[in-house]
């Protein structure tokens, strides 16, 4: 495959030590920024299986129920030992 050819724009691109470390700083912010996401939607299902999340009314769930949901049996895959 050839890449596409665009005029008028050269594909050299020139980038400073200042400027890849900026870069760099703003992948890893980003990066950490979707796992604090991921994390917190982790939390509201909990929250919502549990029936603690803000602002929803209704029963409280029991033990019964959570083992029916099956959320204290599962765990995360790199939690279980292997």
């Amino acid at each position: 495959m050839s890449q596409a050819n665009i005029p008028n724009i050269p594909p050299i691109i020139t980038i400073d030590r200042d400027d890849a470390i900026n870069l760099l700083l703003a992948s890893v912010a980003l990066e950490e920024l979707g796992l604090a996401h991921i994390l917190n939607a982790e939390g509201e299902k909990i929250q919502f299986a549990v029936g603690t999340l803000p602002g929803l009314t209704g029963a409280t769930a029991t033990i019964a129920d959570l083992l029916a949901s099956d959320i204290l049996r599962s765990s995360p895959p790199w939690t279980t030992p292997g």
